[in-house]
């Protein structure tokens, strides 16, 4: 077996990892895809190769750190002769200090911890498994990689919060996020279509977290996530930019608490809130086609329609932020596959000059607008997981 890179991506219930046989290149060979769900009791790991083959399926009793001892039985299992030169792991938060991939020591962990009421549900989880790693195996290189460091090229003004300025000197700013995932399709667009990475593009990344980044000359300069995740368009559970004065209602009439407002604004709300079914975008467009449920129907179009509304909305802002817009790049799980959401965006932004070519389209192709389309409409899959391998590169080319 050869040696390999492994790479984390870690949710706020479930933890994703691959595995790439390290050759030193930018595209290296996937060996594996791996998954650990967590639930109340009991934990399940699951192993595919590139082609998608399962490899191995396990249950194991213990949850939260304790999986990891498991996690590395299997990977000496796995790799046989090999090593793990290095692992790679999607760090949610970076604060204001952390512009850059950064190597994970003891210090840099505690100083990420400290960014944990930034982001209470997510900083947790994506420190989880470094923190595991370097307790058993602290002689292996782990790099950290931000979803906020691609964001530092945001204006200060688009920053700043109108709030008093004690907060904004304890970090209370704007960040956004998805950055690892923006950092890619901007590498890819550079590739296929240098005109339109240089010109301004609006990146929509549209899955169970959403959000758009307005991109010029190949940098943020306005995204819709703020100072945390919670934070723009509507979302699969998270509401997405709210009126504040809805959470002092909350707060007062309902006397809610942290908890309950963390519950109901990240958990309860959303696709899933609205429908009143569910958060996933493939049941609520079958159950739509199926239901006889009058209510059910109006709700869950409503769902539907608030969530394209809400992106038509922040594109519009943001290409009023930029002065003008020459693309857009539709990236995600529901943003790659689901073609009646690109579609209902494009024909909202007809006004725009924006021409969908339907049959493109529905083939997922890489463009999908007409020829004589004044706005260029592309769809290009995300890899966070190989943006973060391309930035642990560097770390094991000049041994720091």
């Amino acid at each position: 077996m050869q040696d390999v890179v492994v790479v984390f991506n870690s949710g706020s219930s479930s933890l994703k990892l691959t595995i790439y046989a390290f050759s030193g290149t930018v595209d290296p060979q996937v060996l594996l895809h791996g998954e650990i769900e967590e639930f109340p009791d009991h934990s399940q790991f699951t192993a595919k190769d590139a082609e998608g083959k399962r490899l191995v399926q396990e249950k194991w009793s213990e949850t939260g750190l304790h999986i990891f001892s498991h996690l590395f039985h299997w990977f000496e299992q796995y790799s046989g002769q090999g090593r793990v030169l290095a692992v790679g792991h999607r760090i949610v938060h970076g604060g204001a200090k952390f512009l850059q991939p950064v190597k994970i020591t003891l210090d840099t962990l505690k100083q990420l911890d400290k960014l944990t009421p930034f982001d209470p549900l997510h900083q947790a989880a994506t420190l989880a498994p470094a923190k595991a790693i370097f307790e058993k195996r602290p002689d292996i290189l782990q790099v950290a990689c931000f979803d906020t460091t691609f964001h530092q090229t945001i204006p200060e003004m688009a920053r700043l919060l109108p709030l008093p300025r004690r907060y904004a000197e304890h970090g209370i700013r704007r960040y956004g996020f998805h950055g690892i995932s923006y950092s890619y399709i901007a590498a890819r667009l550079a590739e296929t279509n240098p005109a339109l990475a240089q010109g301004r593009t609006i990146i929509a990344h549209l899955g169970s977290g959403a959000s758009l980044c307005a991109l010029h000359h190949g940098k943020s300069m306005e995204t819709t996530m703020g100072f945390s995740a919670l934070d723009g368009l509507m979302m699969g559970t998270r509401c997405g930019a709210i009126d504040p004065g809805a959470l002092l209602y909350m707060v007062q009439s309902e006397k809610a608490d942290w908890k309950t407002l963390v519950t109901t604004l990240y958990h309860q709300s959303g696709l899933l809130g609205v429908s009143g079914v569910s958060s996933d975008m493939r049941i609520l467009r079958a159950t739509l086609a199926q239901s006889q449920d009058t209510l059910q129907r109006k709700n869950i179009s409503e769902a539907l329609g608030l969530f394209v509304y809400r992106i038509v909305q922040e594109i519009g802002a943001l290409t009023a932020v930029m002065g003008g817009l020459d693309g857009i790049v539709f990236t995600a799980g529901i943003g790659e596959h689901d073609q009646n959401l690109r579609a209902d965006v494009c024909q909202a932004l007809a006004w725009m000059g924006v021409q969908i070519d339907e049959a493109a389209n529905a083939a997922h192709a890489p463009v999908i607008s007409k020829i004589g389309s004044k706005i260029k409409i592309c769809v290009i899959p995300t890899n966070e997981e190989l943006q973060i391998y391309r930035s642990v590169l560097p770390f094991l080319d000049s041994g720091k």
